[in-house]
């Protein structure tokens, strides 16, 4: 169920992912489910036909849908080889109808990346690459356990842009050990000088059951104040630049905005495919099993797939319209929410007035958005909205 958009068009709009559970080694601070190491013929082949089979039979139950974007993700897709990808792509394409102006995106790491599949891909349908960099200096990247050198960014970025692709994405990462503001400065600098389309920029997050979790303590990591002024710092050098802050996290020049990525946080339907891929598709949210072997068995056999699987109440919709819509810079509209969940927008107002008075929020045409400064505490914001929102009462009438 997508959030009010204004006019509907004839076609529902559809996003796929498609998740690629293989990796040439784990990284230190990684909690996706990924499969380091070669993966056997058998096991390709099986994951392959799992996801055909899945593939059409979603395909037939989604006639109505036009696929507007498409996200190969991981894992790393690109380490799956050309030939794979393919194979995926052309099922997609088989079984759905694809727009032909559709966003369709491929996780890369830079050192999986060969003139020869760069092309191949590009010619299947790929029209989107998004890097995996994350830093220049070569001896945080070893400590991370990053496979690639920052000299083999930059030849993958050439490559990519030899093969023919115009629209890229490099991905950054800053509060790593050992990173203080000045150096992340000057990666952000050499990162722009790159002249990709696209930059994202993630703050690190020790999650559990992942190696760096058990020596964080003595992994010299930026503390919390030092992330908050490199990311303040990332926003003034990419603002600079021409780069449009339009998500929390993620910068575009003018026209290259994820499309896929936007689809989640406005609301939109999107399906995934593989072990831990969501979907929120015909009013439910699913998740399939973080298992592969699981996964092409439960296909195989025609069994359960879905970890879980829920129908998501208004009122719950509600509140993930404040949590999706404020981390992008369109924002919350009072109209566009009474309308859509016929609860009132008064109460969300009053404390978004009061948060502009620190600086943390602001009101552009009719929107309500967080400034970047919201943006660093906006789980506490989102938060506060959500418990001011659930406490509200229904409105018979929207404005």
């Amino acid at each position: 169920m997508a959030f009010f958009l204004g006019k509907q068009t004839q076609d529902k709009r559809l996003g796929v992912y498609v998740h690629i559970p293989f990796c040439k080694s784990k990284c230190e601070y990684c909690d996706f489910y990924s499969l380091p190491g070669a993966c056997d013929q058998r096991t390709t082949d099986d994951y392959l036909q799992a996801l055909a089979d899945h593939i059409r039979e979603a395909g037939q139950l989604s006639t109505e849908h036009l696929v507007d974007s498409v996200y190969f993700g991981g894992g790393t897709p690109s380490y799956f080889s050309a030939e794979n990808l393919e194979k995926i792509l052309d099922e997609l394409q088989r079984s759905f109808r694809i727009g032909v102006d559709a966003e369709i995106s491929l996780e890369a790491n830079p050192e999986s990346l060969t003139p020869m599949g760069l092309r191949r891909m590009l010619r299947a349908g790929f029209n989107r690459l998004s890097i995996g960099v994350q830093s220049d200096d070569n001896e945080i990247l070893k400590k991370i356990g990053r496979p690639h050198t920052f000299e083999q960014a930059r030849q993958a970025m050439d490559k990519a842009r030899k093969a023919g692709f115009a629209n890229i994405s490099l991905d950054l990462m800053y509060g790593l050990p050992g990173q203080t503001l000045e150096s992340w400065k000057q990666t952000v600098e050499r990162i722009i000088r790159m002249r990709p389309e696209h930059i994202s920029c993630y703050g690190l997050k020790v999650e559990p059951n992942t190696p760096l979790w058990t020596y964080q303590d003595t992994a010299n990591l930026p503390g919390d104040d030092q992330q908050a002024d490199m990311y303040l710092a990332a926003c003034e050098l990419l603002k600079t630049h021409g780069y449009e802050h339009y998500e929390i996290s993620n910068w575009a020049k003018k026209g290259f905005e994820c499309k896929h990525n936007l689809k989640y946080w406005t609301g939109g339907e999107y399906i995934g495919f593989g072990p831990t891929a969501a979907s929120d598709y015909d009013g439910k949210r699913f998740t399939i099993v973080r298992d592969l072997k699981g996964y092409c068995e439960g296909i195989r056999k025609r069994g359960v797939i879905l970890s879980e699987c829920d129908p998501i109440p208004q009122r719950e919709r509600a509140g993930e319209y404040l949590m999706l819509r404020l981390r992008i810079a369109q924002g919350i509209n009072a109209r566009e929410y009474e309308r859509h969940f016929l609860l009132p927008f008064a109460p969300i107002e009053e404390a978004m007035q009061k948060l502009q008075t620190k600086g943390l929020t602001e009101m552009t045409r009719d929107r309500w958005r967080l400034t970047e400064r919201g943006w660093l505490v906006s789980n506490q914001i989102i938060l506060y909205l959500q418990e001011l929102q659930e406490r509200s009462t229904p409105i018979t009438k929207a404005r």
